[in-house]
């Protein structure tokens, strides 16, 4: 699922880049890979495990940023009598990561890939995750290959999982497809992205879906100054997350049917934060009448407009409670389904980026082939929730204190300005404290008065604080 995406272009001023540097020493992030971690991952990029089936004939194409060279995903897809077929190659992370060796567990320490708004530190050393590993165009790689069919709705019919050799043919990029669409050139491997992105668009409205077509915040230098800014996303991007989410979803089947996995799950969320999210839409002046759904609300809002793509932005706020639920023997935990997704979910398409994946990969080739998992998996199940929790824990602070750093560099130089906001949320013991919410530009700070704070009602507030070092930012009733 998304998250708040922030970047930075041009260099990033001395003090930015400070507290982006102080933020990674706070948080332990590590600068390198150790000595033996990187001795091992030369060793198995020169010879990687390799499996016997071989899929190179098959046209395989990436869609990624034009900047992504640590690829994933490779995709073909064909029209077939009645429906479609999907194939959909993943990074084999396993090939290149001996159980229990130096790459091992350094990956199950560092969990996550993390993204900062000036580098990225990632999850595998470079040489494996943007090189061998990567499904780069014209090499030869180890890959999970999913292949799902579906009918003339995109409803999924039948799925197989195997290890297999691929090549990708070519590296596309978001705006590139959907030009290569739009303009119908696009060969029929690329053209069907939007048929069967659209199908799986109307399966996910009709069992109550919802995916959020966040922005990406930008925040441009320019002229030893800030601008705040949104790219929205295109259709394209969306196309492309509905095929990794149908890989996600029948993940989260094959495990269910073979009693044994790791899903994705959410719970529905309470009702406070809705409330807050209502608070929310009102300072951003979205109108959401009471008889229309979240669901609803979300489906008819447009990212290209800057209060919707704020709007958006604090819509992943919904997604907190996400968490890694593992089973194992038959026993299916409590609660199986993503509230957000509407139905049992797995990460699966990222082992490059995100330690689950691998993991769940191994269930799924598994569960195809009849077997019970490898020993390596179901002796590390039962721990991996709390390490993906930490991981998922450290990177949300990663993205939290990186978009406060952001847009407290944004307003340093304003102090003493007036803006008009809206309280959305009120502290409980101090009600003379709280959040702010303004409209332009879409910030989010603290807010301090003398008197208690009208929650949910419009005021002019003044700004105080805008501190990158601190990463506070605070404002006072104007």
């Amino acid at each position: 699922m998304p998250r708040r995406h922030i970047r930075v272009t041009g260099a990033p001023e001395a003090p930015l880049r400070a507290a982006l540097a102080a933020l990674r020493a706070e948080l332990g992030v590590p600068e390198s890979f150790p000595d033996d971690v990187l001795a091992e991952a030369e060793r198995t990029a020169k010879a990687p495990a390799l499996p016997a089936y071989d899929a190179t004939d098959v046209p395989f194409f990436t869609i990624d940023p034009s900047t992504s060279t640590d690829l994933d995903q490779a995709m073909h897809l064909s029209r077939q009598p009645g429906g479609y077929r999907v194939r959909y190659a993943i990074a084999d992370v396993a090939a290149f990561v001996v159980p229990g060796g130096a790459l091992d567990a350094e990956a199950h320490r560092r969990v996550t890939t993390l993204y900062f708004p000036d580098e990225r530190v990632p999850l595998h050393p470079t040489l494996l995750s943007e090189g061998a590993a990567s499904l780069l165009p014209g090499q030869t790689c180890p890959a999970v290959l999913w292949t799902l069919d579906l009918d003339a709705d995109g409803r999924t019919r039948a799925v197989d999982v195997r290890r297999a050799l691929v090549r990708s043919r070519a590296k596309l990029d978001y705006a590139g497809v959907q030009k290569q669409i739009d303009t119908k050139a696009a060969e029929e491997p690329v053209a069907l992205l939007k048929e069967v992105g659209e199908a799986r668009e109307r399966l996910e409205a009709e069992r109550g879906g919802i995916s959020l077509n966040v922005p990406e915040q930008e925040v441009v230098e320019s002229d030893h100054t800030y601008q705040l800014t949104y790219r929205a996303p295109l259709p394209a991007e969306r196309w492309n997350a509905q095929v990794s989410l149908l890989a996600g979803l029948a993940a989260a089947e094959l495990m269910l049917a073979h009693g044994a996995g790791v899903l994705r799950t959410l719970p529905a969320a309470p009702d406070g934060a809705v409330a807050r999210l209502r608070r929310t839409a009102y300072a951003l002046h979205i109108d959401w009448p009471h008889h229309v759904s979240y669901a609803a609300l979300v489906r008819s809002l447009d990212p290209h407009r800057p209060e919707h793509a704020a709007f958006l932005q604090e819509c992943t706020t919904l997604l907190r409670g996400a968490g890694y639920t593992v089973f194992r023997d038959g026993a299916l935990p409590a609660i199986t389904t993503h509230a957000a997704v509407a139905a049992p979910y797995a990460h699966c398409t990222a082992p490059l980026r995100r330690l689950a994946d691998r993991y769940a990969s191994e269930i799924c080739l598994a569960a195809t082939a009849g077997r019970t998992p490898p020993d390596w998996v179901l002796a590390g199940l039962d721990a991996l929730p709390k390490a993906m929790a930490d991981g998922s824990r450290r990177a949300g602070t990663v993205e939290r204190e990186s978009v406060s750093i952001v847009e407290a560099a944004l307003l340093k130089d304003r102090i003493g300005d007036v803006f008009e906001g809206c309280v959305v949320e009120v502290e409980d013991r101090q009600p003379t404290h709280g959040t702010v919410q303004l409209v332009s530009p879409a910030v989010i700070g603290h807010i301090r008065g003398p008197d208690p704070l009208p929650l949910g009602e419009h005021l002019t507030v003044r700004l105080v604080e805008a501190d990158p070092g601190t990463t506070k930012i605070l404002f006072e009733p104007a």
